[in-house]
């Protein structure tokens, strides 16, 4: 049998495999988004579990260890934080919910007072992109190596 009529045969059977192959990636689950979680699950029934007077260790009982701690005078606060980010196919992550939990406590590490924080309570600002003035030459790593011979 010639070359040419295998192949003439051989093509809707190939684009039939093909469409067949893209078809199943549709359907099995892979998708253009995920939702992923950072930081700790933050549920609102640990979070009523906490109450003022509580010792230290019955908080790491419950939410586990801090992720971040802050001391200012005989006062120490705990900061757990948790957020929800929808990532993109092409791995840009876009952050759909971030609640932040502080436990305050007082200078015998019982609990003084909680306080739940979300994006809405944040404050935005813009970063200065401006660089400053220098005198001289910028010069890249190869100019710097080209240079010192």
């Amino acid at each position: 049998m010639p070359l040419r009529t295998v192949l003439r045969r051989s093509t809707p059977i190939a684009m039939a495999a093909l469409v067949g192959l893209t078809l199943t990636a549709c359907t099995s689950g892979l998708s253009l988004t995920q939702n992923k979680a950072r930081g700790y699950e933050i549920s609102e029934d640990a979070v009523k579990q906490i109450r003022v007077g509580q010792s230290a260790q019955l908080v790491t009982a419950v939410l586990g260890s801090p992720q971040a701690t802050n001391n200012f005078g005989e006062e120490t606060a705990w900061y757990y934080l948790g957020e929800k980010v929808v990532q993109t196919a092409f791995g840009m992550p876009l952050s759909k919910e971030r609640t932040l939990l502080a436990i305050y406590f007082d200078k015998n590490m019982k609990v003084k007072d909680t306080e739940r924080l979300g994006i809405k309570d944040g404050k935005a600002f813009n970063i200065e992109s401006r660089r400053t003035p220098s005198y001289g030459q910028d010069r890249s790593f190869i100019d710097s190596l080209v240079s010192s011979f």
